[in-house]
């Protein structure tokens, strides 16, 4: 099947600059999922409104990707929950602006307030521990834009639905399997303190995250999932047949 859109061409150039990652995403999403339109973005009103509530101006790539894809959560929320303008807010320690958190609160993803004057700023993880001393902020992506890059193909594998699922047991033979059979996506691999990080992959008409300890896929159809999950044999969470 050939698509006019070429994933690996356009994250590598997505990659690069703030202007090419909006362009990947509004070709992914118009190619796997369902094209952004005019409505599907936050109002500059919301943003203002947050800017003057929290007393802060939000980076540039912050408020671009608000605009973009800010109301679509399809894109943003499946999974980990992108907070609305409404929502943002300064983290009590005083050090970062969050702007998004893990499913279960279990970790937040934030921008130092020390880096909000930069256009596209790094952002960083911070996981919520028992022992509160122990937190910290540590290292994510190093550009706000390449986190929304992650964040549309994150939540793309992992939305409700016959067209994705998830192989909890990626051994090093499925790994073995899986880097003979598909392309290793141009995107770095993340966080860079954690080894082996998570890993994007390209298979045939298939979506696929390492990210360690399992293996998300995302089939455009039912069929192309089905034939990931014969070539990587294995406990996928969604395969009844």
């Amino acid at each position: 099947m050939t698509h006019e859109f070429d994933m690996v061409r356009s994250l590598a150039t997505g990659v690069e600059s703030r202007a090419g990652a909006w362009e990947f995403i509004r070709g992914f999403v118009a190619d796997w999922l369902r094209p952004l339109g005019e409505d599907d973005g936050w109002a500059e009103s919301d943003l203002a409104a947050a800017e003057g509530r929290l007393g802060l101006r939000l980076p540039l790539a912050l408020r671009e990707a608000y605009l973009l894809l800010g109301r679509r959560p399809d894109l943003t929320s499946n999974h980990d929950v992108l907070l609305s303008p409404a929502e943002l807010y300064v983290d009590d320690a005083g050090e970062a602006l969050v702007f998004r958190h893990e499913n279960q609160g279990a970790a937040s993803w934030g921008i130092l307030l020390g880096e909000l004057t930069a256009e596209d700023p790094a952002v960083l993880i911070r996981a919520d521990l028992a022992d509160k001393d122990a937190e910290k902020w540590e290292g994510w992506l190093e550009r706000l834009s390449l986190a929304f890059v992650e964040i549309v193909l994150a939540e793309s594998v992992q939305a409700d639905g016959e067209l994705c699922d998830f192989l909890t047991d990626l051994d090093d033979h499925g790994t073995d399997v899986l880097e003979r059979n598909c392309a290793q996506l141009p995107f770095p691999v993340y966080p860079p303190d954690e080894t082996p990080g998570t890993r994007w992959f390209l298979g045939p008409d298939v979506l696929l995250c390492d990210h360690g300890m399992g293996l998300f896929a995302r089939g455009r159809t039912e069929a192309d999932l089905d034939k990931i999950r014969d070539l990587i044999p294995g406990d996928w969470l969604n395969d009844f047949r």
